[in-house]
This record gives C-alpha cells, sequence and structure tokens, in this order.
C-alpha cells in the first residue's frame, strides 16, 4: 500500500464500505435475505466507516490529525465487527438455547425507549441465530466481522504509516 497516499487509502476504504453495503442491499432485495436487528446494526457499522472514511479522505489529514481520523474509524469498525461476534456466537448456540424469535426492529423503535431496545437487540433472538447464507462454510456475520476488522487495519496501518 506504499503506492497510495494517506487520502487514497482513506478513499479506498470508504469505497470497500460502499461495496460492501451494495452487496448487503443485493442481498436483502435480490437475494431475499431479510436483514436482522443485528444484521441492521453491522450495516450502521460499516456505513460509519466508509463516511469517516470519505470524510478523511476529503479532509486530507496529516500526521496527529490522521492517526485521530483513523482512530475514529477504527471504533466504528470495532463497533460492528463486535456485533458480527455476537450474532456469529448466537449463530453457534445449541438450538435449545436460542432466544425465541422477538418483534422487528422497526416496531422495537416505534414502542420502546431506545435503551430497551438496544437491550433486547443486542440479547439477540431466533431470526439473529439463523444461517441463510454461507460462504466457504461461514455465515454472513462472520464475514462482515473479517470485513470490519480489516477496514480497522487499514485505518491503523494509513494513520501511523511515514509518509512522505
Amino acid at each position: 500500500m506504499r503506492f497510495l497516499t494517506r487520502r487514497q487509502l482513506y478513499a479506498l476504504i470508504a469505497v470497500l464500505c460502499a461495496l460492501a453495503m451494495a452487496y448487503a442491499l443485493y442481498a436483502q432485495h435480490v437475494l431475499g435475505l431479510e436483514p436482522c436487528p443485528l444484521c441492521i446494526f453491522q450495516r450502521i457499522g460499516v456505513i460509519a466507516v466508509g463516511v469517516l472514511a470519505l470524510l478523511a479522505a476529503l479532509v486530507n489529514p496529516a500526521r496527529l490529525a490522521a492517526k485521530v481520523w483513523s482512530l475514529l474509524i477504527s471504533f466504528a469498525a470495532l463497533g460492528g465487527a463486535s456485533v458480527s461476534a455476537w450474532q456469529f456466537y448466537l449463530q453457534h448456540l445449541p438450538p435449545e438455547q436460542v432466544p425465541a424469535c422477538g418483534p422487528g426492529l422497526d416496531f422495537m423503535m416505534e414502542t420502546l425507549p431506545l435503551r430497551q431496545m438496544l437491550e433486547k437487540v443486542f440479547k439477540g433472538s431466533g431470526e439473529c441465530a439463523q444461517i441463510d447464507w454461507t460462504f466457504m462454510g461461514q455465515s454472513m456475520p462472520f464475514w462482515v466481522g473479517v470485513f470490519l476488522l480489516s477496514m480497522l487495519s487499514l485505518a491503523l496501518y494509513n494513520g501511523w504509516r511515514d509518509v512522505r
């Protein structure tokens, strides 16, 4: 990645996030895979990483500011990857330990206070434990986690590399 400027690498992260979201929307609208509440929060993580990376590319920060932008991107990526890890865990619970299916995210957002809604979402539900899609034997939350950890690595590399 030595051949890319700091700005270009931030832009690359933003483009990769846009492509990941394009695939998520393709999976939803073409393949018919409805996202569960945890999937929605993973999407928010990908979008946050992409938006922050795009802003960093526009600002083109140097030295200390690049470190700050990289940390912001990394925190967003870590948040999304944590949700991915939680869903991956739920998917590998024995069937008798999987939480019962709950109401949809739209309904919970309309009827519950934010704290209570977040508690219910992160507790997980039956639909979050379903595996409807795999690639190379792994479910989508696994690959979203790998993607977000890769973006985290690129962001940290970009913030701390020596650019001349």
